[in-house]
């Protein structure tokens, strides 16, 4: 798909890190439409009429629950995705974790706080080791290479 055609999709992604620099993990359910039993972020689809910051705090609540406190700390978009033909419209926000419980929802089954040194032990979505790169969270000697986009390696 050409880059400059009108994406398919718009979608949110909440990558948040906790004090210790781990980044919030979600194991996605077996049946879900992208990234089947894989790990993930807190994401979602860009409703009509919502703005990406809506639509990420939306998902962040509807998949994690809302008994958390957390800060923006960053954001970046819109990008096009790499790995799914440039279909996608992504906006990508980085959080601090400052407290609370996550509760997950149907679309998941587990969560984890994954460190730089142990990410590379995880199946992890398309497109997620290029979301670390963007978002300047790891250095990309701690991600899978041949996951991360040639022209951000």
């Amino acid at each position: 798909m050409n880059q400059d055609s009108p994406p398919t999709q718009r979608f949110a992604l909440n990558l948040m890190l906790n004090e210790r620099n781990e980044l919030l993990m979600l194991l996605r359910s077996k049946t879900a439409s992208l990234g089947a039993g894989q790990w993930g972020v807190p994401a979602g689809k860009i409703e009509n009429g919502e703005t990406p910051r809506e639509a990420a705090r939306r998902e962040m609540c509807e998949e994690i629950g809302g008994g958390h406190s957390v800060k923006e700390i960053d954001y970046v978009g819109p990008v096009r995705d790499t790995y799914y033909g440039g279909q996608f419209e992504i906006h990508l926000f980085k959080y601090l974790w400052s407290s609370g419980t996550i509760s997950l929802n149907r679309e998941h089954f587990a969560y984890a706080w994954v460190s730089k040194e142990s990410i590379c032990n995880y199946d992890v979505m398309k497109g997620i080791e290029e979301d670390i790169v963007i978002m300047d969270i790891w250095p990309t000697s701690f991600l899978n290479q041949s996951l991360v986009p040639k022209h951000l390696l």
